[in-house]
This record gives C-alpha cells, structure tokens and sequence, in this order.
C-alpha cells in the first residue's frame, strides 16, 4: 500500500543504476560497424571471384588474407548474436531460472559454434 502513495520517480529510483548498459550498446555498435564493413568483402568475394565448389572455396581460403578477414568475419558475426539475443532473453523473459538458464545456453553455444568455425577456417587454410 506503501508503494500506491510514491510517486513514479520515487518508484523508479529503486530499480538500480541506468548506467551499466553503455557498455553493451557500444559493444553492439562496434561489432555492427565491423560486419558493416567485413559484409560487402564477403559478399563479393564469394558471390564474383570464388570458383564453384569446395576446391574452389579451399583455394579462395588458403589466401591469408581471406582466411583472417573469414576469422573476425565470422567472430564479428557470433559476437553480434550473442549480444543481440542476450537482449531479446533480458528484456523478454522475467523468470529468472528460464532466462538464466537461456543466457547460459546462448553463451556457450555462441562460443562452441564460432569456436568450430574457427576451426573449420583454420584447417582449410592451412592445407590440413
């Protein structure tokens, strides 16, 4: 009954600091600028000088500069989806066991699949 006699600030002044989200949004706007920028490489690279096949992406791949704009491509890109579904989970889900347990899962599997990315990336370009 307390809580109906407080004004909308008093209410609102207990619910924490508005200042620990900056770092996310600058997060967020730097790997987009990053997939702003590695996108077009990608896009061209693959759609107008790859040769069909997988013999022809390996060959493409084994170009060190290929494979390490491919490695912070697909960095940028994990990285982007980790931080904009750790919104979607924090600002959707208010069961704190179930989003809790979503953003566990969304980090790990962010990590392991951009880990076997790099892998993946790895092996092909250096001949393995």
């Amino acid at each position: 009954m307390v809580d109906t006699m407080r004004s909308q600030l008093g209410r609102a002044r207990g619910l924490g600091s508005g200042k620990t989200g900056v770092s996310s949004w600058i997060e967020e706007r730097v790997s987009s600028a990053a997939l702003g920028l590695l996108a077009p490489w990608f896009i061209y690279s693959v759609g107008f000088t790859l040769e069909p096949g997988f013999v022809g992406f390996a060959a493409w791949l084994r170009q060190p500069l290929n494979a390490v704009l491919m490695l912070l491509f697909l960095g940028a890109s994990f990285h982007h989806m980790h931080l904009g579904l750790r919104v979607v989970i924090e600002d959707y889900l208010h069961k704190h066991s179930t989003k809790t347990l979503l953003l566990l899962l969304n980090t790990f599997v962010c990590a392991a699949f951009g880990a076997l990315g790099a892998f993946a990336i790895l092996k092909i370009s250096l001949g393995a």
